[in-house]
């Protein structure tokens, strides 16, 4: 089931940038060091199309209850996303302990996010427009940062090369994504997702700031944010976040003025894009045609 909406007028680049979701590239993957935290180094995974380029991007934000994972988390689809025509930074980021709570993740998230910006020339990419893939939470983490991209509690660390640049992101891909943590937080409680209490908790402490950090409750209180065009992908067989919590979500979206798709995957489960079959190349292509209607489009958004 597919609920579009058409773009808005949004400001991202002066020209569109070729780009053919039909495409297919042999790609570079490689890890590299974007950032050290004390004598923790912070690694970033490249998928970085091999051809004449630059070539448009995309920053990817795993998932994993925000406690765990890492970034070839979303690998299948980054893969898939970048052979066709994007280079892809999929970057780790501190989970979520007692002693990392929120917003330590989304600092890390937006710091990834302007670093690269200022480094894309050196991966053979354009710095804008840049989009943002996330999973699960990695979608709320994705969904904050495109929300706040110059909030202080998020961009905290500064980045001497480029103290400029921002972390606006010009369209957002939402596989699964958790962007109601309380109502998914209700759910797993009555679903017996012991997991995903603990899960919610570690991250979200002190617990009320699971309300100032809940996308769709930002939403509905009103709050000033950025709204890039997004698309959901969501199974209505998923025992980690439910049909209604997206829809809920993007009711609200709407509502504030914002623009987003919706589609609906029939008896699928949490993550399904990630595994073969039919289901998964239909998602999979919505994905890349989502992006390609976007850069299609900047050109009459400038």
């Amino acid at each position: 089931m597919s609920t579009p909406d058409a773009v808005p007028a949004q400001a991202r680049t002066a020209a569109p940038l070729p780009y053919d979701p039909a495409r297919c590239y042999p790609l570079k993957v490689f890890d590299l060091e974007y950032r050290r935290a004390g004598d923790t180094p912070l690694l970033a995974r490249i998928y970085q199309p091999e051809g004449p380029g630059p070539f448009p991007a995309l920053v990817d934000i795993h998932g994993g209850q925000w406690t765990r994972g890492d970034r070839t988390g979303n690998g299948p689809l980054s893969e898939t996303l970048a052979a066709s025509g994007l280079v892809v930074f999929a970057p780790d980021f501190h989970l979520a302990t007692p002693a990392t709570p929120y917003p330590t993740a989304l600092q890390d998230v937006n710091y990834a996010i302007r670093w690269f910006k200022a480094h894309a020339a050196e991966f053979n990419a354009v710095p804008a427009p840049l989009g943002g893939l996330g999973s699960s939470s990695g979608g709320h983490l994705i969904m904050l940062t495109a929300m706040r991209p110059r909030d202080p509690r998020y961009s905290a660390l500064p980045l001497p090369e480029a103290p400029d640049v921002d972390a606006a992101l010009a369209y957002l891909l939402l596989p699964w994504p958790i962007l109601d943590p309380y109502g998914r937080f209700i759910f797993a409680q009555a679903t017996g997702r012991d997991d995903i209490v603990a899960s919610t908790r570690t991250f979200f402490a002190p617990w009320d700031t699971i309300w100032e950090a809940n996308p769709v409750a930002i939403l509905e209180r009103g709050e000033p944010v950025e709204q890039p065009p997004a698309l959901i992908i969501q199974g209505t067989a998923d025992a980690n976040v439910t049909p209604a919590l997206q829809e809920r979500f993007a009711a609200a979206y709407r509502a504030a003025g914002g623009t987003v798709t919706l589609e609906i995957f029939p008896d699928q489960p949490h993550q399904f894009a990630k595994e073969p079959g039919p289901y998964t190349d239909r998602a999979r292509a919505l994905l890349k045609e989502f992006v390609a209607a976007q850069l299609a489009t900047v050109s009459t958004r400038a």
